[in-house]
């Protein structure tokens, strides 16, 4: 690969971290703003809402208006949109009568940003002269779980040594990666996703059922990352009755470790697995750990199925966009704008579900978690019909390299 696309790629691995600072750093002060805010539990739920709602919209009125505007301007405003909400955290909840009016349009500033990268940096990354596109993908998100681990990590030492009361300053550092890597993305060069014409028209994308079934993944796939990954350390703490600290670090530091390690083992052996067969393994072990969290009656056990739900949902979301530019040529900005909208509506519908669930049970975050497992059984059922349709019509996919070539 060209020397200056090897920075292109570097700058979209950055761009992932910066996603998962805007996902995961506010999770980590849920009982915090509660206490300090005095917010109940179902308004700590809609910031969830409403940080992947934001990305949702985003994701659908971008679609026509990347290309016109172009990447490199998409992407620097995706940066100062991140960089912006995260500040704003510190300030705006003290200029509102009411707390968290201020928590809620900060998270919809930066949410804006999220919602950007999230369609941007994969296209970016496809359009990038790699050898192996597959595997370039899954290295890239797996620098989204990579991020999520030094945000965990990072802010657990942090509020050791300073102390919750003063999340603040971390928030302000936590806005200087977004701004540092917006400088970037006025010097690297990008690639366009297609020539001309080639791309496949809105009209041409949505009209084939396949487009259909990859939606439908994409909700599952972000579902059953985030209805976990969103609780963990609030599901620590409250559920299985263990300090912060330790919430934070057996819970999603965990979670995003063993999700990192899965993406990057396909990373770098991608060519020699079969995606569909991984990726259907996944989600049964999904399903078992969803029930390893919720029934287990011992800490531990709870801790393991933490991580072995990281682990099982690492693939899902780069798999099912490998499988859909595989599978759909000349999709462009509209498809990845629309496979990352259905993605965000997961995202937000996942650890919603496991809010108003739990709720109903007297904020029993285990039957919530409980509850969310369909979402991963779906899932499993959607990859058994594209296995079985593969089959079927004779071009059953033994691995990616031949996946490049063939439709599902």
């Amino acid at each position: 690969m060209n020397r200056d696309y090897t920075k292109t790629v570097h700058a979209c691995f950055m761009s992932y971290i910066v996603q998962a600072i805007i996902n995961n750093f506010v999770p980590l002060l849920f009982l915090t703003f509660q206490s300090e805010y005095s917010i109940s539990l179902s308004r700590i739920t809609m910031l969830v809402t409403l940080n992947f709602g934001i990305q949702l919209l985003v994701d659908l009125v971008s679609a026509g208006v990347i290309d016109r505007v172009g990447y490199r301007a998409s992407m620097i405003t995706a940066h100062i949109l991140s960089a912006i909400g995260l500040i704003s955290l510190t300030i705006l909840p003290g200029l509102f009568s009411q707390a968290w009016l201020g928590l809620f349009v900060s998270v919809a500033i930066y949410a804006a940003g999220g919602g950007l990268l999230e369609v941007l940096v994969s296209p970016i990354v496809e359009a990038c002269p790699t050898d192996n596109k597959e595997k370039a993908m899954s290295m890239l998100h797996s620098f989204y779980c990579w991020g999520h681990v030094a945000v965990v990590l990072i802010s657990t030492i942090f509020f050791a040594i300073a102390g919750l009361k003063n999340w603040r300053l971390l928030a302000l550092f936590w806005a200087m990666v977004p701004a540092v890597n917006m400088i970037l993305f006025f010097k690297v060069p990008i690639a366009p996703l297609v020539e001309g014409s080639e791309g496949l028209s809105l009209k041409s994308l949505i009209g084939k059922r396949i487009f259909w079934g990859f939606m439908l993944l994409m909700v599952c796939a972000g579902a059953s990352e985030q209805a976990v990954s969103q609780w963990a350390s609030a599901f620590a703490e409250k559920g299985l009755g263990v300090s912060k600290a330790i919430g934070d670090l057996a819970g999603p530091m965990l979670f995003a470790a063993m999700m990192g390690t899965s993406r990057a083992f396909y990373g770098k052996y991608g060519e020699k697995v079969n995606l569909k067969k991984m990726m259907i393994a996944s989600g049964i072990l999904c399903i078992g750990s969803y029930f390893l969290i919720s029934l287990s009656p011992f800490p531990a056990l709870g801790f393991l199925g933490c991580g072995l739900c990281g682990l099982s949902v690492g693939i899902m979301w780069p798999g099912s966009f490998s499988m859909a530019s595989a599978s759909l040529r000349g999709g462009g900005t509209a498809m990845f704008a629309f496979l990352a909208l259905a993605g965000d509506l997961g995202c937000s519908a996942g650890p919603s579900f496991v809010g108003i669930i739990s709720g109903y049970f007297g904020d029993n975050l285990k039957i919530g978690i409980l509850g969310a497992v369909l979402f991963p059984v779906v899932l499993v059922f959607v990859l058994i019909g594209f296995y079985k349709s593969g089959r079927e019509t004779g071009v059953f996919i033994k691995s990616n390299e031949e996946q490049m070539n063939c439709d599902i």
